[in-house]
């Protein structure tokens, strides 16, 4: 009922599950042998709309049995004007990293609520007609509203309810996703 290709409803009761289904999916199609995963989270904690990247950030960095290269929280959100060097530390630090940007989006109304798993990389700035660099192996948007019109003010006034249970399915997608790929990744070795 909720789920589509590529994307998944929050309020699916096997969103998470869903979500880690894709999520694998990508990885594993996309991802280089031995290349570290690091999980970018866009967005900045002063929209309610926008906070989606830094709140998911911050869910995963709750996850202590997870060795997650997560750049990207609430304490320290990656946005428009840190983006390009946080992209140039990326580089500086890691050999060819896969990276998982996450971002929110906005859409049209039937797609408010949906989370979308994509590969190539996220065009961080679409939904307010920014143009920033584009960045990740692969790319997970929320769409927490209603685009087209003054996209400022419909970031501002979204819901942080549905924010907030967005970032907690796309964590727990991500969590399973990685648990599981290591856990095969082990049992081949």
């Amino acid at each position: 009922m909720f789920s589509k290709k590529n994307r998944v409803h929050i309020d699916d009761k096997n969103a998470s599950l869903l979500l880690q289904r894709l999520i694998s999916k990508q990885i594993l199609k996309l991802k280089q042998k031995n290349s570290d995963i690091i999980i970018l989270c866009v967005g900045t904690d002063r929209s309610t709309g926008d906070c989606l990247g830094p709140l998911t950030g911050s869910y995963l960095k709750k996850f202590k049995n997870l060795s997650l290269n997560t750049i990207g929280d609430i304490n320290n959100p990656v946005h428009a004007s840190n983006l390009d060097n946080i992209i140039k530390k990326i580089n500086d630090e890691y050999t060819s990293p896969f990276i998982i940007a996450i971002d929110a989006g906005l859409g049209k109304k039937s797609s408010v609520g949906y989370v979308d798993v994509k590969k190539g990389p996220l065009k961080p700035g679409t939904g307010v007609n920014k143009e920033l660099t584009k960045i990740g192996d692969m790319h997970i948007t929320g769409l927490v509203n209603v685009g087209g019109y003054m996209e400022y003010l419909v970031l501002q006034s979204t819901r942080l309810s549905i924010v907030m249970k967005m970032a907690n399915v796309i964590a727990q997608g991500i969590k399973k996703s990685i648990l599981t790929i290591y856990q095969e990744k082990s049992v081949v070795e």
